[in-house]
């Protein structure tokens, strides 16, 4: 469902190496129904583009912003700076100190500019949070998400008898 039309969730990240990553909060968007377009900007080699997709996401029918980065971690920050609409960072691993630095840079944010901000590596559940903001006013999107949460409960409840019945042999 990825799609430049009227998406209300805009996946962005640094660099097409985080496609990897970024790529989970897609497939939970697509499982839910919700339309998403997906980008890669760079808060530091393509910073006017980055400042123009933030100021003018919300005539294009965006709602809600999940960015990807690693390293400094800037892109989220830099798109919450530009923008009001809710933006849902998500920490890349980094080789040198393993997406600790990518999640402090994100999670550091001043007054005023938040960030909120996911488990590194957390893109499956970004796309989750947007598609939470998003059900506050769709109803058969908050259906959706409910049979959903419903499915990983009994999914849990499977494994602890396995578990149980294994035990008891």
């Amino acid at each position: 469902m990825s799609d430049r039309a009227v998406s209300p969730v805009a996946i962005i990240m640094g660099s097409d190496s985080d496609l990897p990553i970024m790529k989970e909060a897609g497939a939970v968007l697509e499982e839910l129904g919700v339309r998403y377009q997906l980008d890669i900007l760079s808060a530091h080699r393509t910073p006017e583009q980055a400042r123009e997709f933030a100021t003018g996401a919300r005539e294009r029918g965006t709602k809600v912003i999940i960015a990807g980065a690693g390293g400094a971690a800037h892109l989220p920050g830099v798109i919450a700076a530009y923008t009001t609409l809710p933006v849902i960072g998500v920490p890349i691993t980094s080789p040198d100190l393993g997406g600790i630095d990518s999640l402090l840079s994100i999670v550091q944010m001043p007054r005023g500019v938040p960030v909120a901000t996911m488990a590194i590596n957390g893109a499956r559940n970004a796309g989750i949070f947007a598609a939470q903001i998003l059900a506050v006013a769709d109803p058969g999107l908050q259906e959706r998400m409910l049979v959903q949460k419903r499915a990983l409960a009994e999914a849990v409840i499977e494994k602890a008898k396995s578990l149980k019945e294994r035990r008891e042999q």
